[in-house]
């Protein structure tokens, strides 16, 4: 077989014409490398087949995966690749830089190509990740400005609103498709596995410029089924705080215009707050049920506010909080956008 060309990370992927991700569906969703598309050799049913009768026949599994991959590769060829010039110069990986990624990238050669495949494959790709985010979130000049402040108070809408002014944004909530609490999933989209959010930090951390400030919202150890990663908990535990307030009548209007599926799924709502009885008692368990029932919107979400969610919020400088006190306060009028605005402009002086 024909020498071909690795590449090993850290490494540029940005000189490359494309990067491929030849690993089966399945795998690709769970995590891959950003901007990486998917031409699997092996679909998921194909990987398992193959798999199950290697355990059994090596030689016939060996035989199977070749004329399985060689039909897909062909494939991709035909509807993927023809309209590539002779400077076409992808990179390919797989799980660990083994048969899958050779197979492809040596037709790719041999056809007069530029291909590249990543040794060791996905596994060096995520080694390599785990490493480079424990050293950036360890690196002394990293400047983070966290937003505290009680549920509803638009931290989320003033991270938008500083983002367009310009500044760093680090919307930890968005990369983990979810808004940190019991009602927080978001209906219509899961939330990415831990790699992938891991991968997404990584990524928006390389575009930073680590002595700029980078904004964020003060989260939980764990944002829904994701798991801060213990680097990036240090340095939010180390980080200057910023208190954001706004009035409770603002904060019920932000809410209601944030999740107004449960205003059309009131059973699904019910069924969340169920879980609170342990907590909060069968009794206003009820009485939210009672308000949801009656549709009296604004003043379930001011109960819920008042008797569920600011009740559990630890004050940055608490003992039982991860953050430090706050050494700045932003006070929000009200939820209109010019409001929001106005604010991330102080935000933004306070750096």
């Amino acid at each position: 077989m024909q020498h071909l060309s690795t590449i090993s990370f850290p490494s540029d992927l940005s000189t490359h014409s494309e990067i491929i991700d030849v690993r089966s569906p399945s795998e690709f969703a769970l995590d891959h490398i950003p901007g990486a598309i998917n031409l699997p050799v092996l679909d998921d049913q194909q990987r398992t087949q193959v798999g199950t009768l290697y355990k059994e026949n090596p030689f016939k599994a060996r035989r199977l995966g070749a004329a399985l991959i060689s039909a897909n590769i062909s494939q991709h060829i035909q509807n993927k690749m023809m309209h590539h010039g002779l400077d076409y110069a992808p990179v390919l990986y797989c799980w660990r830089g083994g048969m899958r990624s050779r197979s492809f990238t040596f037709i790719l050669k041999s056809i007069g190509w530029k291909p590249h495949v990543i040794s060791g494959g996905y596994r060096a790709f995520r080694k390599s990740i785990v490493e480079e985010t424990e050293e950036i979130f360890q690196n002394p000049q990293l400047n983070i400005q966290v937003l505290s402040g009680l549920t509803g108070v638009g931290k989320t809408r003033l991270l938008i609103a500083i983002q367009k002014q310009g500044g760093q944004v680090l919307d930890l909530e968005g990369l983990a498709n979810h808004k940190g609490s019991l009602l927080g999933a978001t209906p219509s989209s899961a939330q990415p596995s831990q790699k992938k959010f891991e991968t997404l930090l990584w990524h928006n951390m390389k575009q930073f410029d680590l002595t700029k400030p980078i904004y964020t919202e003060a989260e939980s150890n764990r944002i829904g089924n994701i798991h801060c990663p213990t680097s990036l908990w240090r340095s939010l535990n180390n980080a200057r705080v910023i208190n954001v307030q706004l009035p409770i009548k603002e904060r019920i209007k932000i809410l209601r215009q944030d999740y107004p599926h449960f205003q059309e799924d009131s059973d699904q709502l019910k069924l969340l707050l169920s879980k609170l009885i342990p907590l909060r008692g069968n009794e206003q368990i009820e009485q939210w049920d009672t308000l949801i029932d009656a549709e009296h919107w604004n003043d379930f979400v001011q109960s819920v506010l008042e008797k569920h969610y600011d009740l559990c919020y630890r004050a940055p400088g608490e003992a039982d909080s991860n953050y430090k006190k706050s050494t700045a306060e932003i006070i929000i009028p009200d939820a209109r956008e010019e409001s929001f605005a106005n604010a991330a402009k102080q935000s933004l002086l306070f750096s």
